[in-house]
């Protein structure tokens, strides 16, 4: 019988224990789709949690066994960046340098690059989400303030911090995944990476300054008092001491083979020997639910490869022509799966089936740049909407879709031309 007339997976060569993980599996995923199960006070995190401890009950592995699925050196580089973004933030630095950018005497269009470029530089170090948690009610009231229309700059906002953070391997948590399980080298990634970002940063701004919502009417609410006061005051010691780490870091990312997890261990304990933020304060900024939603898929994810169904679901597609290693069929699967589960769960599920350094550098920029597409894409946008309806702006999913899909469309046909040209 020729191969290519077999069923698409061997269903029969399964047991129970192997359909058992399937549904775990499944349910897992659901959950990421509809961002929790229906009727159960569960979030993404704590699904993937849960669904972990399904897996090492159906499976009778021990917990050291199911510990050694979780690639501890990505667990390690998201906390300790988690510490270095939340220093900048007590610090108060993003807000100052939001504030600064707001202070200049510039036009409506210049403006808007100024905010796209310091969110997109900024979301290349630090993370994308705080970056926007801190910069959004600023913004906001920035444009309430000089009756700009808000609308366009706040998800400006949202799309250059999610464009800037795939600059580098610690700009977003699926970029350090990708780097640690594929060892990409970090200032080859940034070489690949950095021209089609500010490409489409570029772009970013041309749409918005010159497309069809660029003349959106001006805001005639007025910002509501002390929005967005409940950010530190500027403390020029923390952030320069945050900042000095921060730099540290990027040398020894760029010019060293020091174990990037490592460094980035040590810049934290050095944050957090500090005379005037308590630990637990710094501490209470980690963002512990994305850090239990890794654990919790990597476990997951490790009992259904055992399964082996992924492995003939990869070999079936490939008989039909459709192979992952292909660059277009990549970046299909990214953007698709990345709207689907969001993007982390998203690149789990694809670096298994991945290898080499283009292959690593495409997914990376792929998932993230998807996450524009939706107003769901993206935990950054997310967060920009929430803090804006908090400044009386409301921005709904046809607002967003206005800006996000011709931008993401626009993005990815840079990224896929330039990464042809430059191969």
């Amino acid at each position: 019988m020729n191969p290519t007339s077999l069923p698409a997976f061997d269903l029969l060569g399964h047991g129970v224990r192997d359909w058992g993980i399937v549904a775990v599996f499944a349910v897992v995923y659901l959950g990421m789709f509809l961002g929790g199960l229906p009727r159960l006070k569960l979030d993404r995190s704590g699904v993937a949690l849960l669904g972990a401890i399904a897996v090492i009950a159906l499976t009778g592995q021990s917990v050291d066994d199911a510990a050694r699925s979780v690639d501890l050196p990505t667990i390690v580089l998201l906390f300790a960046f988690m510490v270095l973004s939340a220093q900048m933030r007590l610090g108060g630095f993003y807000t100052a340098v939001t504030q600064r950018v707001a202070a200049l005497p510039l036009s409506r269009r210049g403006l808007m690059a100024a905010l796209i470029a310091v969110a997109g530089a900024l979301s290349a170090v630090f993370s994308n989400d705080i970056v926007c948690l801190a910069m959004t009610p600023v913004v906001a009231r920035l444009c309430l303030q000089r009756g700009l229309p808000p609308v366009p700059f706040l998800i400006g906002l949202a799309c250059a911090a999610n464009i800037g953070s795939a600059a580098t391997l610690i700009g977003n948590p699926q970029n350090m995944l990708i780097g640690s399980v594929l060892q990409l080298p970090f200032a080859g990634y940034v070489r690949q990476a950095l021209p089609p970002v500010a490409l489409s940063l570029l772009l970013l701004w041309l749409w918005l300054a010159w497309g069809p919502g660029s003349a959106a009417a001006p805001a005639a609410a007025a910002a509501p008092a002390g929005a967005g006061d409940d950010e530190p005051a500027f403390d020029a010691l923390q952030s320069a001491k945050g900042l000095l780490v921060a730099a540290a870091l990027l040398f020894v990312f760029l010019f060293t083979d020091w174990p990037r997890e490592v460094a980035a261990l040590v810049g934290a304990a050095v944050l957090l020997l500090s005379r005037r933020l308590y630990s637990s304060h710094v501490l209470g900024f980690v963002d512990w639910q994305l850090l239990l939603l890794f654990i919790g898929l990597f476990v997951v994810n490790h009992a259904f490869e055992t399964t082996g169904l992924a492995a003939q679901a990869v070999a079936w597609l490939g008989t039909r022509g459709v192979v992952l290693a292909d660059p277009g069929a990549l970046l299909v699967a990214g953007v698709a799966l990345s709207n689907l589960v969001s993007n982390v769960p998203a690149v789990m599920l694809l670096l298994p089936h991945l290898q080499g350094d283009s292959a690593g550098v495409l997914l990376a920029l792929v998932s993230t740049l998807a996450g524009n597409l939706l107003l769901v894409g993206s935990i950054a946008n997310l967060i920009v909407v929430d803090l804006a309806k908090r400044s009386g702006i409301a921005i709904d999913w046809r607002q967003h879709a206005a800006i996000g899909v011709p931008v993401t469309l626009g993005t990815l046909a840079v990224v896929w031309a330039w990464l042809r040209w430059a191969a």
